[in-house]
């Protein structure tokens, strides 16, 4: 993936660490499936009744995945943690009966390192699924998987991130005993993401003089608004707003305006049925579309999706066009988006 304008090879970090991820899907279902069976193995010996899932920035979203993922494929439970609840008004819950599931791709996060440890001495099992065996997080844990997406150089994440929904979907496939195989789509799915660039430059092209932007999904598409979101304002330096669709139509809708450009993901199955509606409101207050999905449905702009990949394994490809897309307008806006400005690799946070 290249760009006609790169100063001084701005962005080929970052356009490299997207482009292997087909190979990371190859590798996690190749090497990392063994070691998720043995962690299924654990987890459904000690019959947890509750999730709660812990992360922070890019891994929150990958925590909602999760979460959607556990409720509809395990029927248990699931929320997100609040981590200042613990470290910073120092409360101790009860966690007996729960899997306390910690998601860093660094692993060194001292909040989420407090709350698993804190969780684990207060009767959690306790997980932790990170890019780094080597971090404080896996040690502070009963349990690891390794993300297996190997290093990532560019601040922005990409391939650690989908390489984090990958491994946590084989944990609940194995939870429940089956096969990796249906996971193998994506590797054939995300390398024909990867290879059309042209439909993501002509998006970028339009968005380009936009300070702000609205992204929309439900279900399994509502991560990946998420994710896309934070990609565009840490890249490009825009406001950029990920959304539950029903929660837009429940007053963020009044942002929207004649030619407001949103983000529409479709990935199909129920995700895309749920934004029906939402889409056909969107046309009628002027807004410009941008679908990224199977189908154009009448949008302004359109990036296409690969098909063939379930509805449940869709934020893992339908993520790699708006890392493309971030990582373009970040070069036509003038910025290099495997430094951005203030972030380091790394986020301390307490």
């Amino acid at each position: 993936m290249t760009h006609a304008n790169d100063p001084g090879g701005a962005g080929r970090l970052m356009a490299a660490e997207i482009a292997e991820q087909p190979a990371v899907f190859e590798r996690i279902l190749r090497d990392g499936w063994p070691t998720v069976r043995e962690v299924a193995r654990v987890i459904r010996d000690r019959e947890p009744r509750f999730v709660v899932l812990a992360a922070r920035g890019t891994s929150d979203h990958a925590a909602l995945y999760a979460r959607y993922l556990i409720e509809i494929e395990l029927g248990l439970p699931t929320g997100l943690a609040a981590p200042s609840t613990i470290t910073a008004y120092r409360a101790l819950p009860d966690f007996r009966g729960v899997l306390y599931v910690g998601v860093s791709q660094s692993g060194r996060s001292p909040d989420l390192v407090t709350c698993l440890s804190t969780a684990r001495q207060r009767g959690a099992l306790t997980l932790a699924v990170t890019n780094a065996p080597d971090s404080p997080l896996a040690a502070a844990a009963e349990l690891h998987l390794d993300m297996l997406a190997g290093p990532e150089r560019a601040v922005a994440a990409t391939k650690s991130y989908t390489a984090s929904l990958l491994t946590l979907y084989l944990l609940v496939a194995a939870l429940r005993e089956r096969d990796p195989l249906a996971a193998y789509g994506v590797i054939d799915a995300a390398a024909a993401a990867v290879a059309q660039p042209a439909s993501v430059l002509l998006a970028a092209k339009r968005l380009a003089r936009s300070d702000r932007i609205i992204l929309t999904g439900r279900g399994y598409g509502y991560p990946t608004a998420l994710e896309g979101a934070l990609k565009l304002m840490e890249t490009s330096y825009l406001a950029a707003h990920g959304f539950s669709a029903a929660d837009l139509l429940h007053g963020p809708v009044a942002m929207v305006e004649p030619r407001s450009p949103v983000i529409v993901i479709l990935p199909g199955g129920v995700s895309s049925e749920l934004m029906r509606p939402v889409l056909d409101r969107l046309g009628e207050l002027g807004a410009e579309r941008t679908i990224v999905g199977l189908e154009r449905e009448g949008a302004e702009a359109f990036i296409p999706l690969p098909g063939g990949v379930p509805e449940e394994l869709s934020p893992i490809t339908s993520i790699i066009p708006l890392q493309m897309l971030a990582r373009e307008l970040a070069l036509i806006r003038g910025s290099d988006p495997d430094a951005p400005r203030g972030l380091s690799k790394v986020t301390q946070t307490l």
